[in-house]
């Protein structure tokens, strides 16, 4: 089964910190949204040494690029409550391909039905 990763989980990953979330990243068959690729990427700070890590996670993983029918989904759930536009893609994407999505910010997404929610954090310790 594939799971779709959202940025918060690839940040905790790169961390360091979380050495059970990288052995759990392991065993999945990941996918990310490329609005996750931007967010973490996109970040005005990254360091050269950080850029080149995650640069090589993604490319172990399956991207998947948001269509038509994903701004449809992402559009409808703004309408429905207040979300951000990243958050809104990144659920819809997981919607459309109809796989769960990792998060540790599992409030903002609970609401959605439909969407499967996995926390890979939830019994590590911060």
């Amino acid at each position: 089964m594939m799971i779709l990763i959202d940025s918060n989980i690839i940040i905790y990953a790169a961390s360091g910190k979380f050495p059970a979330l990288v052995e759990w990243m392991a065993e999945q068959n990941l996918a990310v949204s490329a609005i996750s690729v931007l967010e973490v990427l996109g970040y005005h700070k990254l360091h050269i040494s950080e850029k080149k890590e995650l640069e090589n996670l993604f490319a172990q993983i399956t991207v998947l690029y948001p269509g038509a029918e994903v701004f449809r989904l992402a559009i409808k759930l703004r309408q429905e409550r207040r979300i951000s536009i990243g958050d809104a893609l990144i659920a819809a994407t997981a919607l459309n391909e109809t796989i769960a999505l990792a998060t540790h910010n599992t409030v903002d997404f609970s609401w959605i039905n439909g969407l499967e929610i996995i926390d890979p954090l939830k019994h590590e310790a911060h």
